[in-house]
């Protein structure tokens, strides 16, 4: 798998690292030798160390390619480790989330009792419609409070949950709720978004047209939006939850098998039939939870902003399960980074004393084409790690957000996993790794990464690029495909006999770092030559103008393929010609003249999701000339039309 890899290779040869700081790396988590200790002894002790069990598991897997099965044996409950134990233990009194709404004057402090009250009312009110034990539940909603107590509830009584993101169509949630065979689901009226009630429930009622299998759902009133009751099938999350007992002995823990299914995360962007992606009990959280204590270096006082959205893995992984599972305290934030003003989350950093933010790369970016300015009024000084995820970081941002946001001292752990493999599978551990810009350096312990070329050959350090591998199973890998087994194997498992395929190219340094290039589908081959739209990204982003870059191809007839690049600059640049043929030479200088783009189309704003990823697919339609397709999880739709505007003129 030839690319061309110029960029990456100038950026190696940059050698700027950062060794770990002493002070930091005397206190860290991991220490000298956590690498080196073998996976599977490493498994079944974090398994010890970070769970409770009812049951001790018996053997620690089995291993029946492309099939694993981890704990076997082992009995637990999700909830009674995130929420219950922790209560036991003495730390009721602790805060659990610090969860702020758009509205800046809308602030819960929700400790751990607190949060065991909420989860066994919502699981006995839940109990009290039919839920039980296997009953299949769809959860549609906002960064709201009820949305963490619903998971842990529905976890209490073990009953199998997708969360779909509040962003998403009424299509996309409907043929989820189909292809699971949902009986219940749980919404809200609408979601605060930018000062605006965004609404859900009606299209939940949409949804619920669709999915004939859904008997009842409940409905958390959050903006008093007027929406539409269905008799006999509606039910208010007040009149269900309210008024139930929450005294944890009226409503026990479930306890449930290690690989009893736990959750369904369906692929994002899916056309036709939903790719459900299922997640276990045991596995999936003894891999948050052990990623979650040792990458972002979590200690008793930590307090901890994953500043996602719960409808995706990392929210899941990251805002839910992995932290309440070490008992760490989180902050919960509803709306958007620019509401009221593009100063919101340095306040919120300032307010809670955050010592961890956990973001993605193109918030990263926005946030610099904003300026600096904004943080600089604001204390950040208890931020001790950053951490980056979702993407390839390009150099350019991990060094801003190192520079602005962690006052040029603070770790960027540059993670790397996917929703197949439940949590962070490379990364640097703060206080331990030597940090690079622009490299996620090394797997974590216990996950057996590596790079092949098309023939399946382990591809030696500092000997190019190819696919993204994981050659042996680790906890909490998805079991399978719900109800596609053949896809499953198709997908991930036939290409190479000996390894998962991560669908993601990358390469590995001269030290064993791990540098990710993007997916092996955003590949272009231009006149013969193939080229990774990631790292002509990093290019254009390299300039000291450019705040924002997405690159995507076109059909050209005389090469094949072109490059078509959209840029938003930074406060202060304009777009001119001379801008574009800048642009254009930079790129050229950076990797060659056969990367220059062909386009190059600038913009104020580039069409992201809800979550801040940014939709290539609907810039490859705009590049195309083609109909656009699905725009409803975009958190402004106005900016493709502008796009096409631009791109025809």
């Amino acid at each position: 798998m030839a690319q061309n890899t110029q960029n990456i290779d100038a950026l190696m040869a940059e050698e700027r690292t950062y060794p770990p700081d002493p002070e930091f790396a005397a206190q860290a988590n991991a220490q000298a030798g956590f690498y080196d200790q073998d996976p599977d002894e490493f498994w079944e002790k974090e398994a010890r160390e970070r769970i409770t069990w009812f049951t001790d598991f018996n053997a620690l897997k089995q291993w029946d390619r492309p099939h694993a099965r981890w704990y076997l044996g082992g009995r637990l409950n999700a909830c009674y480790n995130c929420v219950d134990r922790h209560v036991e233990n003495g730390l009721g009194d602790k805060v659990a989330y610090y969860w702020e709404g758009e509205p800046a004057d809308e602030r819960l402090t929700i400790t751990y009792a607190d949060l065991q009250s909420r989860v066994v009312k919502a699981a006995n009110g839940f109990r009290s419609l039919g839920i039980g034990k296997g009953t299949k539940v769809a959860v549609y909603m906002g960064m709201i409070p009820e949305s963490p107590v619903t998971l842990l509830a529905l976890a209490r009584l073990g009953a199998p949950f997708t969360f779909v993101f509040g962003g998403f169509s009424a299509q996309a949630l409907g043929s989820r709720m189909v292809e699971m065979e949902c009986e219940y689901l749980v919404t809200q009226d609408a979601s605060n978004r930018r000062g605006k009630a965004s609404p859900l429930k009606p299209i939940a009622d949409e949804a619920m047209d669709m999915a004939p299998t859904v008997k009842h759902c409940v409905t958390v009133r959050r903006t008093g939006s007027d929406v539409t009751m269905k008799q006999g099938r509606d039910l208010w999350w007040h009149d269900v939850v309210d008024t139930q007992s929450d005294d944890p002995a009226s409503c026990p823990c479930e306890p449930m098998d290690a690989e009893d299914m736990f959750f369904l995360m369906f692929s994002s962007g899916t056309t036709g039939r939903p790719k459900g992606i299922v997640h276990s009990t045991a596995g999936y959280l003894v891999g948050v939870a052990t990623t979650h204590y040792y990458v972002f270096d979590i200690k008793p006082d930590t307090v901890y902003w994953c500043a996602a959205d719960i409808g995706w893995i990392t929210g899941h992984s990251y805002i839910v399960f992995g932290p309440l599972a070490n008992a760490t305290t989180s902050v919960i934030y509803e709306g958007t980074p620019d509401f009221p003003d593009k100063a919101r989350w340095w306040e919120i950093i300032e307010r809670y004393r955050v010592n961890v933010l956990y973001t993605a790369p193109t918030s990263i970016r926005t946030h610099m084409k904003w300026g600096a300015h904004h943080a600089e009024q604001h204390d950040l000084s208890s931020l001790k790690v950053l951490g980056s995820v979702g993407e390839p970081i390009n150099p350019e941002a991990w060094l801003w957000y190192r520079d602005h946001i962690g006052a040029g001292r603070t770790p960027v752990v540059d993670t790397w996993w996917q929703t197949e493999t439940g949590m962070i599978m490379v990364s640097p551990l703060p206080g331990l790794t030597t940090l690079k810009p622009g490299s996620a350096t090394r797997p974590f312990p216990g996950v057996e990464a590596a790079v092949y070329d098309e023939q399946g050959k382990e591809i030696a350090p500092g000997e190019g690029a190819g696919y993204m591998v994981v050659k042996a199973p680790w906890p909490s890998m998805f079991r399978t495909l719900y109800g596609d087994d053949e896809r499953f194997r198709e997908t991930y498992w036939d290409k190479f006999p000996d390894a998962y395929l991560a669908g993601d190219s990358a390469r590995v340094d001269a030290d064993g770092d791990f540098w990710l290039m993007g997916r092996i589908d955003d590949v272009m081959n231009v006149s013969g030559h193939r080229l990774s739209t990631t790292e002509i990204e990093s290019a254009l982003v390299d300039h000291p103008d450019v705040a924002q870059a997405a690159v995507v191809s076109r059909y050209d007839a005389t090469t094949g393929q072109a490059i078509v690049a959209y840029v938003t600059l930074k406060e202060g640049a304009e777009g001119s010609t001379e801008k574009l043929a800048e642009l254009r030479d930079h790129v050229g200088t950076q990797i060659g003249p056969i990367a220059k783009p062909a386009n190059l189309v600038f913009s104020d704003e580039l069409p992201m999701t809800r979550s801040g990823k940014i939709m290539r697919r609907l810039l490859k339609d705009v590049a195309e000339n083609r109909e656009l397709g699905d725009t409803t999880t975009l958190a402004d739709p106005s900016v493709v039309d502008e796009l096409k505007q631009r791109s025809e003129n």
